[in-house]
């Protein structure tokens, strides 16, 4: 049984659902949560964790549901969501998890996912145990970490799609604090949501997938992985090199694509400034609409809200603020949204993925007007667009995907300005630079190629070299 259970109600699981939800394990239980009210903690008598319970959160955003866990929401509009895990170092914890996601969902209306975990049925707490308490979740003992060595934190995790969940991010940034590798190992069949990809970039940080023929290998680089040391590490040969699972290379390229746009704007401090809005222009020009929902973790749960995301931003500062942004559930698009506050004034960086099919058109033509716009309107820097064989859901499969193929960069007014327009625009290479903007301010804009020749890499590498060898003035 899996360790994670899903409640989705169409009614919020009020004090008495939530504590009709607790008492799946016995009578003999008391309910306390941690001290912001986000967590229960159940742990058996000699403080083991058994079950952690999340505060519900109200989803807003039509289509998140069947984004992450490939099921349909109770309702049309707004439902709530309430994750139960259990630690799988106790057999009973994986039922009891079951049992008080179960009695949420009979209690309020909703479904359960998985559907087969849900049940009402008490669990008999662990043998020797004189039953269990609920207590605040510490983060010393979290059923959501399953191993904890001096160098990682380990996570086992299975769900058809592991998104960057408000306690998963939690874990991670707990785990960089004190100088630890975060690592979660699933079946093979689960993939990451971007943004969950993009925050385990990089060692020591592991997507580690379970393999019947290797026993694990990293999903994201296909390198086979060992335990050694108090962590998985990659399996080397006689002659040092790393090995490569079969089962991350063996898997045919899609015909799917994903177009990539990665770009930054910088604004002067105004206590009118509204962030957000070069985001929601760029949405509008590739896919038509603008973003249907906002929030810090997955699911994504707000509807699209400058004035909110503006709101976050200002009382966060001067730290930065971290944002997604996912379109509507019938034309697949996420987004992370960086804003931060250095002493040139405030920058926003977006980077921006949409999802095509095999046969639907890549919508290139409209990365040189985005990019006139973003100019004028919204203090473009720099913007690069690439685009690759990727699934169109833009989720990440532990399976090896063709890296993305250079299809423009756009230099914004100041750094033509650095490099001067001459230089600028006199790049020496086969390419037909583009001037962005009124005379005074003038960006530009370098196509590269239409997403399929390799080649573009060694043009833009040569581009970027020449920008910066502009002589000093």
């Amino acid at each position: 049984m899996t360790k994670d259970v899903i409640a989705l109600t169409p009614r919020m699981p009020d004090t008495w659902a939530l504590l009709a939800g607790l008492y799946a394990g016995g009578p003999d239980l008391g309910a306390e949560p941690s001290h912001d009210g986000a967590v229960i903690r159940l742990s058996a008598r000699d403080g083991r964790p058994l079950v952690s319970l999340d505060a519900p959160l109200l989803v807003q955003v039509p289509g998140e549901a069947e984004r992450l866990l490939g099921v349909r929401a109770p309702v049309q509009g707004p439902f709530w969501w309430t994750e139960v895990r259990a630690s799988t170092a106790v057999p009973e914890a994986a039922p009891l998890a079951g049992s008080v996601a179960g009695r949420l969902a009979a209690l309020r209306g909703g479904v359960v996912w998985p559907p087969e975990a849900a049940t009402t049925e008490v669990v008999g707490t662990p043998p020797g145990e004189e039953g269990v308490t609920a207590r605040p979740e510490s983060g010393a003992a979290q059923p959501a970490v399953d191993v904890l060595t001096n160098t990682t934190a380990v996570v086992l995790a299975d769900r058809p799609v592991l998104a960057l969940t408000a306690w998963l991010s939690d874990i991670l940034r707990t785990a960089t604090a004190g100088g630890l590798a975060l690592q979660i190992v699933t079946p093979p069949h689960v993939r990451l949501s971007l943004p969950l990809r993009t925050a385990l970039t990089g060692a020591p940080n592991r997507w580690v997938v379970q393999d019947p023929e290797c026993g694990y290998y990293d999903g994201l680089s296909g390198a086979v992985l060992r335990w050694q040391d108090g962590t998985f590490a990659p399996v080397r040969d006689e002659a040092g090199e790393t090995l490569t699972a079969e089962a991350f290379t063996g898997a045919p390229p899609t015909a799917e694509r994903q177009l990539v746009v990665a770009f930054r704007t910088l604004h002067e401090p105004d206590d009118s400034l509204v962030v957000g809005r070069a985001l929601a222009t760029a949405w509008t020009a590739l896919t038509g609409s603008p973003p249907a929902g906002w929030g810090t973790a997955e699911p994504v749960n707000l509807p699209w809200s400058e004035r909110q995301l503006t709101d976050l931003a200002r009382e966060r500062s001067p730290d930065p603020t971290h944002l997604l942004a996912v379109g509507g559930p019938g034309r697949p698009a996420i987004a992370t949204h960086r804003v931060t506050r250095t002493e040139e004034g405030i920058e926003e960086d977006v980077t921006f993925a949409l999802g095509c099919g095999e046969d639907e058109p890549v919508p290139l033509d409209a990365l040189a007007p985005l990019a006139r716009t973003l100019v004028a309107e919204h203090g473009l820097t720099t913007m690069f667009t690439s685009l690759r064989r990727a699934r169109r859901d833009l989720t990440i499969p532990p399976r090896f995907e063709a890296p993305p193929v250079p299809v423009s960069y756009t230099l914004g007014a100041a750094g033509v300005r650095a490099a001067g327009l001459d230089h600028a625009l006199r790049p020496p290479l086969a390419l037909t630079p583009q001037r962005l903007g009124p005379p005074a301010d003038l960006a530009v804009h370098y196509p590269l190629s239409d997403g399929t020749d390799a080649g573009s890499w060694i043009t833009l590498q040569r581009l970027t070299a020449h920008l910066e060898s502009a002589p000093e003035k």
